[in-house]
């Protein structure tokens, strides 16, 4: 029964990433490439569990993905990961607007943002999308499910074809992973050098 069980979860899983759009994938790291050769900031987010995914990818995106000494390294923010500002914000104007309010005290034109929600549909992360787009920043999205309407606003739409949000979250938790090793395997391509 155990061994049953894991097969087939394996076996969905690696199904759901297999049809990963390796072209949307070339277009995240080429936005990413654009923003460190202009110096622009990173912006993620992401509710509950794409939560602690967007702030496992700081550490790892902001740490590892450029060297330890002898380059800058990727400026990037989770909006997820202050609760003072989230409950602030959620309190005083909205939950709704707890992305966006922060963006629109940080953001500058043509950083960048990344959305993390399984169902693409979260509010919040609509908004943020919205204010986003105001601002011309490319916005790359990874979403399950039909995607929703962070897929739709996404220049680089990290789309999986999951209908349960555990493994909608495993697999953006691969992808992000994917997005670290690629910059670190080819950092003369991406960061310059």
């Amino acid at each position: 029964m155990y061994a049953e069980f894991v097969g087939n979860y394996l076996t969905s899983l690696g199904g759901v990433m297999e049809k990963l759009d390796r072209d949307a994938f070339g277009k995240a790291i080429e936005i990413l490439r654009e923003a460190y050769a202009n110096d622009r900031q990173v912006f993620i987010a992401g509710n509950g569990g794409s939560a602690a995914a967007a702030n496992h990818f700081v550490c790892d995106f902001g740490k590892n993905a450029a060297p330890l000494e002898g380059a800058r390294r990727f400026r990037i923010i989770s909006l997820s990961d202050n609760v003072e500002k989230i409950t602030a914000f959620a309190n005083d104007v909205s939950f709704d607007e707890i992305f966006s309010q922060q963006l629109k005290n940080l953001m500058n034109e043509r950083d960048v943002l990344i959305t993390v929600s399984a169902s693409g549909n979260s509010l919040n992360i609509v908004k943020a999308c919205e204010y986003a787009r105001a601002r011309n920043a490319p916005i790359i999205a990874l979403t399950g499910f039909s995607g929703g309407e962070s897929r739709a606003r996404a220049d680089a739409p990290l789309h999986v074809d999951a209908e349960s949000y555990e493994q909608a979250e495993d697999a953006h938790l691969i992808i992000l992973h994917m997005i670290v090793c690629f910059v670190k395997e080819n950092r003369g391509y991406v960061l310059g050098f």
